[in-house]
């Protein structure tokens, strides 16, 4: 079929501007390091590193949902998800630098990562902090680290390989293998991301803990990519890509990124709520953080942004079924959930009194330029239709 010989073409305008964006980041984060702000600098490289990870393995998370669900309407989307996977190397490859480099010079998790603090002999010492040495140590930290991360990147290796093998040999071969590897990265990744999230997050406040803390992140993970995924689907078709998309798949698009917000939702106000009932100290102090100071209007506009707005601009039928409004409706929900991150890590580490400015949106701007070029080389490098998939002709009717 002739749809599927579809080609996108990244050059011109679009590289450009995307490595204009990479431009604008480099240029921010070394005037951060210029004029000695550096703790809010890491703190930014740390925000934005840790969600270009996110995104970068959302697409492998969609790809395998897919394949272990069987469905067919979104097969003929398939390859945008699967060009996530070319991010994840770099991403992840950055992240263990800006780790290193961060623990090295004491401005990432110094509060817990100092000895001092685990020394019975230290002025400095904690007991807290030294009841979780065995587990919180800078050696198993890096450790896991980089262990999730080759795990999870050799399974978005194979879904990837598998779906290109299958463009040029068809048969059901790789299909069948591609629905193994899924349920068993699924099973993997869904246990072991809320511990990436403990330790990358929720150990920036070393005295503070939430069980639901890990699925939280998880959902965000998961609303974001959505969000991504239809962004670039969205965009593409508005300059003539994906003929083969229709409003019955960008519904579906629309139908995701609206409950999954709910889903998010709904682990924000559990988490909320539980604490806020509770009333314990060594509990509230983490959203004390956030409700007093600068952040109190940065928490609740991020409240609005992720729920609010996407639930009320989605509520209908129509909208969903818009090409413009889904387009910008996503974009609303990564910038979103990019602040709701913002205000995961910037309290604890920042304190509770910090300016928002050009440091926070260049780098934001900077991490995004460079994961729209290498998702867009990705993509401009197979054709956009998966040959050969067996679903692709179902997805090609999909109506709704």
């Amino acid at each position: 079929m002739q749809l599927q010989n579809e080609q996108y073409e990244f050059s011109g305008k679009t590289k450009t501007i995307s490595l204009a964006m990479v431009a604008v980041g480099v240029i921010c984060i070394a005037a951060g390091f210029i004029t000695g702000d550096t703790e809010r600098t890491w703190a930014n490289l740390l925000l934005n590193n840790y969600y270009m990870v996110l995104i970068a393995f959302s697409g492998v998370m969609y790809c395998a949902i897919q394949y272990i669900a069987q469905a067919g309407w979104g097969t003929n989307i398939l390859r945008v998800p699967q060009a996530f996977m070319a991010v994840i190397p770099y991403a992840a490859i950055l992240l263990v630098i800006v780790l290193a480099a961060g623990l090295g010079t004491h401005n990432l998790y110094h509060h817990w990562a100092d000895p001092a603090l685990s020394d019975p002999a230290s002025p400095e010492y904690d007991p807290i902090i030294a009841g979780k040495t065995s587990y919180m140590n800078v050696p198993m930290f890096m450790a896991r680290v980089i262990g999730f991360m080759l795990v999870w990147g050799f399974f978005a290796w194979k879904l990837r390989q598998f779906s290109l093998k299958e463009d040029f040999e068809g048969g059901l071969r790789y299909f069948k293998k591609g629905i193994v590897y899924s349920a068993i990265f699924c099973a993997i990744f869904n246990f072991t991301f809320p511990l990436f999230a403990f330790d990358l997050i929720m150990s920036i406040e070393t005295h503070w803990y939430s069980t639901m803390f890990g699925w939280y992140n998880l959902a965000a993970l998961w609303v974001s990519g959505l969000a991504t995924i239809g962004f670039i689907v969205t965009s593409l078709k508005e300059k003539g890509y994906f003929t083969a998309v229709n409003e019955s798949h960008i519904h579906d698009i629309g139908k995701f990124v609206f409950a999954f917000t709910i889903f998010w939702a709904y682990i924000f106000i559990a988490q909320l709520l539980l604490i806020w009932y509770a009333n314990i100290p060594e509990e509230v102090v983490y959203f004390y953080k956030r409700w007093t100071g600068t952040y109190r209007f940065w928490f609740w506009l991020s409240f609005v942004l992720n729920f609010f707005a996407p639930f009320m601009l989605f509520m209908t039928r129509d909208a969903k079924r818009k090409l413009k409004t889904v387009k910008y409706v996503c974009l609303l929900v990564i910038c979103a959930h990019w602040l709701d991150l913002y205000l995961m890590i910037m309290p604890g580490m920042m304190g509770t009194e910090r300016e928002f400015g050009y440091l926070e949106l260049g780098t934001f701007i900077g991490y995004a330029g460079l994961f729209a070029f290498l998702v867009l080389k990705a993509l401009s490098k197979a054709p956009l239709y998966a040959r050969n998939h067996p679903y692709m002709e179902e997805s090609l009717h999909h109506h709704i």
